[in-house]
């Protein structure tokens, strides 16, 4: 399986990563098939290049990005990201439902108070 993932690189305690497409099994900084992109955590504000076409190519031909690199895509707008449920829009169905739940409550009591009629007529 490939995966897009970092490979750490730079010095002792300077850490920049390349974003790269390798087989999952390979090692962290192992052999691997391209380089996507850099990410340089350290620098004010973060450095993130990545090459939109090739990452694109690998993510529809089946890669998994590793968490930190899909929230680094997620961040860089190649991935859509989680919007989370809308708010009001969720409060006002909730609403509007609850009458409706109450009619079905309504209803099943009903046909269980008929079905319960129907049995004592028969047992007589």
């Amino acid at each position: 399986m490939i995966k897009l993932r970092l490979r750490r690189m730079g010095a002792k305690k300077q850490p920049s990563y390349r974003i790269v497409a390798a087989e999952s099994k390979n090692p962290r900084d192992g052999r691997f098939i391209e380089i996507v992109g850099h990410y340089d955590p350290k620098t004010d504000p973060y450095t993130l290049k990545i090459n939109e076409e090739r990452a694109r190519h690998f993510l529809s031909n089946g890669a998994q990005p590793t968490r930190t690199v899909r929230a680094l895509l997620v961040k860089s707008g190649i991935l859509p990201g989680y919007q989370g449920p809308p708010a009001a829009a969720t409060k006002q169905a909730a609403k509007e439902e609850a009458p409706a739940d109450e009619a079905i409550e309504a209803e099943a009591e009903a046909e269980t108070a008929d079905d319960e009629a129907t049995e004592e007529e028969a047992q007589s």
